[in-house]
């Protein structure tokens, strides 16, 4: 599964699929309401290839275009179709932990499947972003299907809490706390 939560990675050359479309949407929804402010201060905490906040506009606005990023729109990779599950990080300690504990690793083998285009809605949603999201289908999609059966997992007694939009939410309040 995929997992994400506070002290994510962030940074768009090497994160991991939903830190990357918070930051993108993020950055987006920035520009296309002009907040420079906003962009430059995300850009102090996690520069692009060296470019900081105090760098030029136009060099700001060069840099995220490589990445996607523009006013009023976000470009990701490929076609949005690919399915993917998503695990709250803390909740996933917790597991190991309760499974560490309590259960025979004989017994095990998280479990709600997204498509990336269902994920970057849904962040889209969370962070208030109006402009438009497409998918790049000349970039590759990755594998099509990831998902962890939690069948026995929850037959064995422990339940994730956190589902997708609340993890989003949290991941974006922490995002912009730090």
């Amino acid at each position: 599964t995929n997992l994400y939560g506070p002290n994510d990675n962030f940074n768009l050359e090497t994160s991991h699929v939903l830190p990357a479309m918070i930051r993108k949407v993020h950055l987006g929804k920035c520009l296309s309401e002009g907040d420079w402010e906003a962009v430059r201060k995300d850009l102090n905490a996690r520069s692009v290839e060296n470019i900081s906040g105090g760098t030029s506009e136009s060099e700001i606005l060069d840099i995220l275009a490589k990445y996607g990023i523009y006013p009023g729109k976000v470009e990701l990779w490929g076609t949005g179709k690919p399915l993917r599950e998503f695990l709250w990080s803390e909740e996933m300690a917790d597991a190991s932990v309760y499974v560490m504990e309590k259960i025979d690793f004989a017994d095990l083998r998280t479990g709600k499947e997204l498509s990336i285009c269902e994920v970057a809605s849904l962040i889209r949603e969370k962070v208030g972003f109006t402009g438009e999201i497409v998918f790049d289908s000349s970039k590759p999609d990755g594998t099509m299907r990831k998902l962890t059966d939690v069948t026995k997992l929850h037959a064995l007694g422990w339940h994730h809490t956190i589902e997708i939009d609340e993890g989003v939410e949290r991941l974006y309040s922490w995002y912009l706390e730090n």
